[in-house]
């Protein structure tokens, strides 16, 4: 969940406090890592899922603050613009029918959440981008009254020296625009998953995580148009990567695949945090330094597309901090099954190659997994790669004679429920032996009943509110 902070302005003096707190901290947490302060514990999953609010007119509602106020649901919290929600799962510790507690969990909140809507006369998307989505709705009027969401806008703003955002994206169209603000990224909406860690096998999880996330982006893809533009399969990584980028030196951009694997430990991306990132939101807080405050809150304002975080348990005072990892690449949607599904494939993929011990630069430069990964954004599951023996292959045949047995593994090895292993990923069997991903699926209607993305956008959500995985949606 995005940390509110008191305000949305800072003096010279707020900035210079936080990045004392900021080096503090680090050189605490940098102790803690090497006297193995963090718990270990089995795994535990959960995730975060970010929605649209649909008006009748099939545009974004942006109704946030009246919906979330009908809702009155913890789970349920604000997001950058009015017309967007995100839905918070409780972890589970993954085990036995885990995936089918997070589903029902899920199910739950998001029927609850439907109601709220239809008595605002609206509806629910659980899609990366909503194709009816249009420049014209990122009016700042529309952005969350929250002051972390107006302090970041102008923070980066200053950055960026007053220069405008600018987007360009070229794939079956080419698109170009400016903007003077960071609403653009309002319209990117994502399932965030997250999987903590024991700290020995930490750095193992992040760097596979990365060589995972081509294969999860290809596998998930539900982001075909934006702004009327049919672009890449999942358009929402280059648009999320551009509408809050800070300019300047590459390494220092806010959305970024990285620079190289961990060697070592996390830590290093922490470190990375305090020596390479200005800081967005000098928020100072009474906080002791045990807490963490300005540390997550910074990391908070970096948002590699697998990120690193610390948590604590709120409920047991004195328990010792965790490692989670947060694997951002996957699009919101099509369905609650499909979501799961996808989570499924992700911890079990990992927990498979992670508990294998290599590192993955023997066997994958890390060149080579960045470009995969931007290339399956493009391309989706007809992407061609290197994979894991360098020879060239696609991702379709990576997914089918690779990860989905390897997932079953490591599901296994994690102690999930046969039938529950056979549910999940048979969701992700059924898109591979179709080809049919959220992408493909809202390609092939806009092929068969022509580029009406209102008319696209109905037969979408009459869809998703069957409940049906996306690979059995009729066109």
């Amino acid at each position: 969940m995005g940390q509110e902070i008191d305000t949305s302005r800072f003096t010279p003096a707020d900035l210079e406090t936080f990045r004392t707190r900021l080096r503090e901290e680090t050189a605490l947490l940098e102790g803690w890592f090497r006297d193995g302060v963090f718990a270990s514990a089995p795994k535990v999953g959960g995730f975060e899922l970010e929605a649209y609010l649909v008006a009748a007119d099939l545009n974004p509602a942006p109704i946030a603050g009246p919906f979330l106020e009908r809702l009155a649901d913890p789970l349920v919290v604000p997001e950058l613009a009015t017309f967007n929600a995100e839905i918070n799962g409780t972890p589970q510790r993954l085990r036995g029918d885990a995936l089918s507690r997070l589903a029902a969990e899920l199910e739950a909140t998001w029927k609850r959440c439907a109601r709220a809507a239809i008595g605002l006369d609206a509806r629910l998307a659980m899609i990366g981008i909503l194709p009816t989505a249009r420049p014209e709705h990122l009016d700042m009027a529309h952005m969350s009254p929250l002051k972390r969401y107006q302090a970041l806008n102008e923070r980066i703003l200053q950055l960026r020296r007053g220069r405008p955002f600018t987007l360009e994206i070229l794939g079956e169209d080419r698109l170009f625009l400016e903007r003077q603000d960071v609403m653009m990224e309002s319209v990117a909406t994502s399932l965030q998953i997250h999987l903590q860690v024991n700290p020995e096998e930490a750095a193992r999880v992040y760097n596979w995580s990365k060589v995972l996330a081509a294969p999860m982006v290809a596998v998930s893809a539900n982001s075909p148009f934006l702004f009327g533009c049919d672009l890449w399969a999942e358009s929402r990584i280059p648009l999320f990567e551009q509408a809050i980028s800070v300019g300047g030196p590459f390494f220092r951009e806010r959305v970024t695949f990285g620079l190289r694997y961990v060697e070592d430990s996390v830590f290093e991306c922490f470190r990375a945090n305090l020596d390479r990132f200005p800081v967005l939101l000098p928020q100072v807080m009474d906080e002791p330094p045990e807490q963490l405050a300005h540390l997550r809150l910074h990391n908070g304002t970096i948002w590699r597309w697998n990120r690193p975080l610390i948590g604590f348990d709120a409920d047991a005072a004195g328990t010792p901090p965790h490692l989670r990892i947060e694997h951002r690449v996957m699009p919101a949607g099509p369905t609650v099954a499909d979501a799961i599904a996808n989570a499924a494939l992700y911890f079990g993929a990992v927990q498979s190659f992670a508990g294998e011990g290599a590192h993955p630069r023997r066997h994958l430069p890390f060149s080579v997994a960045k470009g995969n990964f931007y290339e399956a954004a493009r391309e989706g599951l007809d992407a061609e790669i290197e994979w894991l023996d360098r020879r060239p292959t696609t991702l379709h045949q990576v997914l089918t004679d690779d990860l989905l047995p390897r997932a079953g593994q490591g599901l296994t090895e994690l102690g999930i429920d046969a039938s529950e292993i056979d549910r999940w990923l048979g969701i992700i069997a059924g898109r591979l032996r179709t080809g049919q991903t959220g992408s493909a699926w809202q390609r092939a209607w806009v092929a068969r009943h022509g580029r009406d993305l209102t008319a696209l956008t109905a037969a979408y959500l009459e869809r998703q509110e069957s409940g049906l995985p996306v690979h059995q949606w009729p066109l």
